[in-house]
This record gives structure tokens, sequence and C-alpha cells, in this order.
């Protein structure tokens, strides 16, 4: 059985224990099994039956019957309970908030057993937990992990190699079954010890330091994965050199920074979509190899 948790930190406190009582002797404890069956189910349905009321809320009740069986097969009412205060509305980042879902699997299983904890105590963690894991596993997955695997993958894709795409299947799902692994077992582990190292000012530096570090890779790839050059010549002095010479003899990659900057102006300021903004990117560029301006 996980070690005891700190619930203060969640909200809960000897009068919970006073309403509740202790009883004299607990249940059996989750078995592997049952933890398994309760990391899969969240694993890979997170999304399955999203809804804009409730975004993961569904899947959250469904991954919690074998729990809600294991504890409540005889108390219709305790079950009834569970399911409809893991149906509320609830959003994050799925391979890192596996990590709520251990804490709360560590919780749900000690109010099961019978211990002095308060029903109302997954439900705070989950609302405290689900922005900050947002936060922080959108910059480490979307900003640094699928640019530097992406980056990798075009590399080994030139030519027409298979290797790239097979090796971007193979490692993004390699890594991310260790995250989601890594993120159930620590938040079962440490239970509500881990919302001090999440939440607050540690959150905020983390999320500030991935998002400084997928800007970073972004600008790396975009350096040097788009080819854009212009064939364009322009006098210089007495004779005529390539406008690409030119420019990259005082800003290497400007032309590609400038394509970068006008996807990103299109999706932040016009709030275009990502199909939208590929469109027009494959319009302007054939336009200008039509023209000569690329090359």
């Amino acid at each position: 059985m996980a070690e005891t948790n700190d619930l203060t930190t969640a909200g809960y406190s000897g009068a919970d224990a006073a309403q509740t009582g202790a009883p004299t002797q607990l249940k059996a404890p989750l078995t592997a099994k049952e933890r398994r069956q309760i990391f899969l189910r969240y694993a890979f349905l997170p999304e399955s039956a999203m809804s804009y009321e409730k975004m993961h809320g569904a899947t959250w009740a469904w991954t919690y019957l074998p729990l809600a069986e294991k504890y409540y097969k005889d108390d219709p009412e305790a079950m009834r309970r569970l399911l409809t205060r893991h149906s509320v509305f609830y959003n994050t980042e799925p391979q890192t908030g596996q990590l709520v879902n251990g804490i709360v699997c560590s919780l749900e299983e000690k109010i099961g057993q019978g211990e002095p904890i308060s029903e109302d105590v997954p439900v705070s963690v989950k609302a405290s937990l689900m922005g900050p894991l947002a936060g922080i596993g959108d910059s480490l997955v979307q900003g640094i992990l699928i640019p530097t695997l992406l980056s990798i993958a075009m590399g080994l894709s030139v030519g027409g190699n298979a290797l790239g795409p097979l090796f971007y299947i193979v490692a993004y799902g390699a890594i991310m079954v260790a995250v989601t692994i890594i993120c159930f077992q620590s938040g079962y582990r440490l239970g509500t010890k881990a919302i001090d190292a999440i939440i607050g000012e540690s959150a905020k530096r983390i999320t500030n330091m991935f998002n400084t570090l997928g800007t970073i890779v972004i600008g790396g790839l975009a350096a040097t994965t788009i080819a854009l050059k212009t064939p364009i010549e322009v006098p210089f002095g007495e004779e005529v050199k390539p406008l690409q010479e030119i420019l990259n003899g005082f800003f290497p990659g400007l032309l590609p920074l400038l394509m970068v900057l006008f996807a990103w102006w299109l999706i932040s300021s016009k709030r275009m979509t990502a199909t939208k903004t590929l469109l027009i990117l494959a319009a302007v560029t054939t336009v200008g190899v039509l023209l000569g301006l690329f090359g």
C-alpha cells in the first residue's frame, strides 16, 4: 500500500476525520492489475469522449470504474458519488496529466479503503493541478519534444528515406509511454506531496523555462530545415551580385525567418488555422517561384 500522504495541502484536515470517523480495519488496497487498468484507461482514451462541456470528464468517470467495482460494489450510493465527482469538467495535457491520475488514484484508494479523507479532496486536486500541468505539458511536448524529433526525422528523410517517419513514430511513441508511466507512478507514490512542486511559482518557472527552450528549438529548426533562396541579382557597385549572397553576408537565413514570422502573424494575429496557413504559404512560394523571386 502507498505510504500515507500529506493531505493538508489539498484541503483535508482533522475536522474531516472527525466527521467521517476512522474505521477499525481498512479494506484491501488496489492490486497492481487494478492500478494498471486505471492507468491504461486514461492513457488511451482521455479525448475519446470529449465534449466542450466536460472535456475529459466522461473518460475520468470510466477510468475509475475498476475502483468503483472493487470498493463500492455493494454500496450503489457511494459508487454514484464517485462517478459523479469524476464526471465534472477537466482538461489538461494528457501525457503529463497522468501525474494527476496517479495522485487521484492514491486518494480514491484510501477513501475506498475507509480512511478518513473527504471526498472533495480528489476534486480539489484535479482543479488545482490541471492548469499548471497543461502549461508544463504543452510546453514540453509540443514546444520541445515534437519539434526536436521532427527536425531529426526530416534530416533522415532527405531523398525519400522511409527511416525518417519510422524514427519519429517509434521515438515519439516510446518517449510518451515512458512519460505517462513515470508520471502516473510518481503521482501514486507521492500523493498530494507532489502538489507543492507543481503549483505556484515553481510551475511558472518550469513553464517559462520550457517555453524559452521551445522557442530556441523552433528557431533552430526553422533555420536549418526551411530552404528558401532567391535567384535575383542586383547591382553592387560596378558589379552585379546575387541578392542571396548579399543577404547571407549580413543575415544568413533571413528569408526563412521572414517566412516563419509571416506564418506566426497569420496564426496569432489573423487567427487562421494551420491548414489555411499552409495553403497561403504554398501559394506565396508558388507565385514567388513563377515570378522568379524564389528559387
